[in-house]
């Protein structure tokens, strides 16, 4: 804007400086052509002086002169010129300056002489006889005086566009001043031109609406990024040719790339894999389609969508979900159905089979104890199952009976080394138990059988004259109790697994000593439901440590 308002006044300047030279010219030239014509008075008076004095012979005198004289009788005929011959000359009765020197004694005009082909200025003199004397000057001789002082203003003209450059450019740079130094953004502050209060008034109320939607944009932008960043889900979006324009950190893990690698990239670049290429094949044609993809030992499921825009695909969205252990949590309900149908089935049969055997008449009444022994045993077993399974299902919906609350460590070991005394007895087995006391929150009935599975596992599974000890205690700022047992061990390749629904590392002598398979199930659902991590240490023949740390 500096230079806009610069150049107009430099052109404002320069113009009115043309136009008062043009001005200035046009004066002086009016100026001096009466000047000439003031010199072409006095040189007439002087030689009709001289013609009265030493008559026509006077004339060849001022032959010499820089003006042309004439001499012109009454009737219109030369009858004397200093610059033509006045045999060819035409009659000048009809000339302008002639007619009103007969009527009035003296005449001007200015014109082309027909004669010598100039412009010229004449003066008419009437003489005493009546003969008209003329004086004519070629009007270069105006111009030669105007064409003097061009040079000078010239100068002068220079000068003033220079000051003027000069002045302008310190009053645009005064005027543009006050309006760099406005803030648009303060309301309260005066505008520096009454002028401009409309225009300003206007920019403040549009730079508060660009205010508002950059305020907007940048929260939903910020919305957007808090949403997609902490996704589990792999969340892109590509362009028409693949290329990635933007992606959450879930992407990038799955991807194994990295933020520099992936923005601005092909998004098939970073993976190959025929199921990604269909996906984004099909949502550019417009179709909502789903694949699945395994990498890395997971199972990827991939969702694609197209993107329009005024009716076409301009690129797709995709998601990428890790439904590994989705898949894994599935082959595991179809496992546990399938166990439990054969837990259950197999109590089923046999008090069926005895049942039935009794309902025949088929049984010695000797044999009706044992078998009716056999039928409670299995029934028992069932119902335990049964129970099992239910605990199991409270606990995997976080549904576990009671409320939370402060329990002493040493003194649920104790309750439940006092509960399982018999068995380790039974069992030839030393129960003992060790450590300081600890204290947490938490459930007393999940958290009594938690131990109990435990310290009854280690019991089941040792060897005569084995031992189990019981320790609770803290560790590092945390509470922890476990059991440790010298018994027969788990091998390494089944640790693992000991914790899954139904898995026995040993199922023969389970099937001896009885049991579910649901124990260490319990266990592990029972910490995950105290947020506690749970470890186990073991080796073939010579024992096994499991450990509860809250």
């Amino acid at each position: 804007m500096t230079n806009r308002i610069f150049h107009s006044m430099m052109g404002i300047s320069v113009f009115v400086m043309l136009l008062c030279s043009i001005f200035l010219i046009g004066i002086l030239h009016g100026h001096f052509t009466g000047q000439v014509m003031q010199e072409l008075r006095s040189e007439a008076q002087l030689i009709s002086e001289g013609i009265r004095i030493g008559g026509n012979a006077y004339l060849t005198e001022v032959s010499d002169g820089k003006n042309r004289v004439t001499l012109i009788s009454t009737d219109g005929t030369v009858l004397f010129d200093t610059d033509g011959n006045i045999a060819e000359m035409e009659n000048h009765l009809d000339r302008t300056e002639v007619q009103e020197a007969l009527s009035s004694g003296e005449g001007e005009a200015s014109r082309i002489s027909g004669t010598i082909g100039k412009q010229t200025l004449y003066y008419a003199l009437r003489l005493e006889d009546g003969r008209i004397l003329r004086i004519a000057a070629e009007t270069r001789a105006v111009w030669a005086l105007v064409l003097g002082i061009v040079h000078p203003l010239v100068i002068v003209l220079i000068i003033t566009a220079v000051l003027a450059a000069f002045l302008s450019r310190k009053l645009a740079d005064r005027i543009i001043a006050p309006m760099n130094q406005m803030d648009l953004n303060n309301s309260e502050l005066e505008e520096p031109y009454e002028e401009l209060a409309p225009f300003v008034k206007k920019v403040r109320s549009q730079n508060a609406d660009i205010r508002r939607q950059i305020q907007e944009s940048e929260r939903r932008q910020t919305e957007f990024s808090i949403i997609t960043k902490h996704m589990q889900e792999g969340f892109l979006i590509v362009d028409a040719s693949y290329e990635v324009l933007s992606c959450n950190p879930a992407a990038l893990h799955i991807l194994s790339s990295t933020q520099e690698d992936a923005i601005g990239k092909n998004l098939l670049s970073l993976n190959r894999s025929t199921q990604l290429r269909t996906a984004l094949e099909t949502a550019l044609e417009g179709i909502h389609n789903e694949q699945q993809m395994e990498q890395d030992a997971r199972e990827l499921q991939i969702i694609a969508n197209p993107v329009t825009a005024a009716g076409k695909v301009i690129g797709v969205i995709v998601i990428i979900l890790d439904v590994t252990e989705k898949n894994h949590n599935k082959q595991i309900r179809r496992e546990f159905t399938a166990n439990v149908s054969h837990e259950l089935k197999t109590p089923l049969t046999t008090i069926y089979g005895i049942s039935d055997m009794l309902c025949s008449g088929m049984v010695k009444e000797a044999d009706v104890k044992g078998f009716s022994e056999t039928i409670r045993s299995e029934s028992q077993r069932m119902i335990q199952l049964i129970g099992d399974i239910l605990r199991l299902s409270q606990l995997d919906e976080g549904n576990a009976d009671g409320s939370t609350e402060v329990i002493s460590l040493q003194t649920l070991a104790e309750h439940t080394a006092e509960r399982l005394r018999y068995a380790a007895e039974q069992a030839d087995v030393t129960l003992s138990i060790g450590g300081e006391d600890a204290q947490i929150q938490g459930i007393p009935a999940v958290l009594e059988e938690m131990l109990y599975n435990l310290t009854d596992n280690a019991i089941k599974y040792n060897h005569a004259g084995g031992t189990v000890m019981i320790r609770t205690g803290n560790e590092n700022g945390h509470s922890f109790m476990e059991v440790e047992d010298t018994g027969i061990g788990i091998p390494e390749v089944e640790q693992e697994r000991v914790f899954e629904r139904f898995y026995r590392v040993d199922k023969s002598h389970s099937r001896k000593i009885g049991g579910t398979g649901l124990g260490l199930s319990i266990v592990k659902h029972g910490a995950m439901l105290h947020s506690a991590k749970l470890t186990l240490k073991s080796k073939v023949g010579e024992g096994t440590t499991v450990k509860v740390v809250f």
